[in-house]
């Protein structure tokens, strides 16, 4: 490993959306600052499964709909 290329490696604090922290290793920031996160496993649609709606762009959802509609898919 090449010598003083890589980031410093260190501890730092991440804070969750509902205010719980843990401490992990890190190159963010430098020893012992606090990474405050605005969207995390407790608030994304994508854990949550919640507020997931389809953007229609084109028609695309109507076209794959119509190519596929002999499959059974809906």
């Amino acid at each position: 490993m090449k010598k003083e290329i890589h980031p410093e490696y260190h501890t730092i604090t991440v804070e969750m959306t509902d205010g719980t922290q843990f401490e992990t290793r890190s190159t963010y920031g430098s020893e012992g600052d606090v990474l405050k996160l605005d969207i995390d496993t407790k608030t994304h649609p994508a854990w949550t499964g919640q507020g997931g709606h389809l953007v229609d762009s084109a028609g695309q959802v109507a076209k794959f709909n119509k190519r596929f509609e002999g499959f059974g898919i809906k």
